[in-house]
Order: C-alpha cells, then sequence, then structure tokens
C-alpha cells in the first residue's frame, strides 16, 4: 500500500469518500457507502464534541458489533479520546457511555458521565439518542489535532495509540494485497485489540467491513469462519 496514515482523520479524510462499499451489517442489511460512512464517523465526533469530549478522556462502548459501535469508536477517536469496549469497570473520568438503551444503567457512572443510548428512544431526557442526535450534526471533520502517539483503545489494562493500531492494520491490508474488491468479515469480540485492528483493516485498504450473518463469507476473516482466508486476533497483535 502506498498511503500512510498516522491517525484516525488520515484514514477518514474527504478525499477518500467514495460510492464504493464501505459497512455492511449482514444481519440487519444495512450498508454505508464511503461518502456515508465516513460523513457519518464525523458527525459522530461532533456529537461527542458536543457531549463534551475532548482528547485525552475516556468513552466507553457497549461490544455489540452493529454500525453505531463502530461509528462512535471511530468518532470518540477523532477527537483524540481513548475508546474502552465493554468495559467491566469505566475509568476514572470516563465522560460519555455509549450502550443499548435498555442496558445504559447497567454501567456503574460517575455524575460526569453523559449518557448515549441506541436502538430504543430513551425515556429519560439526561439520556441522548445517538440515533437523533448524531444524524442532526454538521457533516464535517472535527476540527481537533490529534498526533500519531496519541491514545485511541484500552483493552485488558494495555493502551494502544493510532499510529500502532493503524501501521498493524496497514500490515494486514498489505499482506492480503486487499483493495476495493475485498471484504474484511469480523467474527471475533471488540474487547480484543486485534479484532479493533480487523475493524480497521478495510478502511486503510478501501475494502468492505462485514459484520456477518450464517450466510456471509469474505476474503479474509477476523477469527474462524468459512473465509477465503482468516486471521485469529492473536496473530494480528
Amino acid at each position: 500500500m502506498s498511503e500512510q496514515f498516522q491517525t484516525l482523520a488520515d484514514v477518514l479524510a474527504r478525499d477518500r469518500r467514495s460510492d464504493r462499499l464501505a459497512h455492511l451489517h449482514a444481519p440487519s442489511g444495512r450498508s454505508y457507502d464511503y461518502r456515508r460512512f465516513l460523513t457519518t464517523a464525523w458527525k459522530s465526533g461532533l456529537f461527542f464534541r458536543n457531549e463534551g469530549v475532548r482528547g485525552g478522556m475516556a468513552v466507553a462502548i457497549a461490544g455489540d458489533p452493529i454500525p453505531e459501535t463502530v461509528l462512535s469508536f471511530l468518532g470518540a477517536g477523532l477527537l483524540g479520546a481513548t475508546v474502552e469496549f465493554e468495559p467491566d469497570t469505566l475509568s476514572e473520568g470516563t465522560k460519555a457511555l455509549v450502550a443499548p438503551t435498555g442496558r445504559i444503567r447497567e454501567f456503574d457512572t460517575g455524575p460526569g458521565t453523559r449518557l448515549v443510548g441506541y436502538g430504543a428512544e430513551p425515556d429519560d431526557p439526561s439520556v441522548s439518542y445517538w440515533e437523533r442526535d448524531v444524524w442532526s450534526e454538521n457533516p464535517t471533520l472535527p476540527p481537533d489535532r490529534v498526533a500519531p502517539e496519541d491514545p485511541l483503545l484500552r483493552t485488558d489494562g494495555v493502551t494502544y495509540g493510532h499510529a500502532d493500531l493503524l501501521e498493524a492494520a496497514t500490515a494486514v491490508a498489505t499482506e492480503y494485497g486487499l483493495d476495493a474488491d475485498d471484504e474484511v468479515v469480523i467474527r471475533t469480540p471488540l474487547t480484543d485489540a486485534g479484532t479493533v485492528v480487523g475493524l480497521l483493516v478495510p478502511l486503510v485498504a478501501g475494502a468492505t467491513l462485514v459484520v456477518p450473518d450464517g450466510e456471509t463469507t469474505g476474503t479474509l476473516g477476523i477469527g474462524d469462519g468459512p473465509d477465503d482466508a482468516t486471521m485469529l486476533p492473536a496473530d494480528i497483535w
């Protein structure tokens, strides 16, 4: 691959928008081309920014492999926040929690944590509604400056920077020669750092990120499956 990606802002840059398929969530049939996918990631970042999220803060996200969680990860990362998927305990000072509306109170949150529900519209006015509030944002890349070494992901007590994850993703994409005609299928939990790298692999390659149903296959599967090739998360990281 000729492109070099140092931060998520490089991967989600305006000139990477196109009509090619970026994301397919096969269980629901929802799909996003690169234009809509990148624009929604930007909107997600602006939404979190309006909720008070800034660089160096933590954002906790439920581990459901659905567009709302993927786009929340990308949006928070554009601000320089550190994302934790399905944490057992929220880090001190966690600024926002994103989870299904029905689960939002399962997490032990402090008074300064903004609550964001998706799926059912919240009855509680103190809980933001992802589907409504993200869509209402402007389709503009957040202005926040993020350095390659800034943290992006924390899992199992280890923190990974933007450049760390993107270098690993680029190495996988290069090894398998992935391009716009390929699909990367995610079959393992988002709580694993190797899975999160797997999310980024198709984005750096301009390929399609796929969350499968029972019939789905792709060029490369993260985890065991019927795909053309497979990698376990432990082999990525």
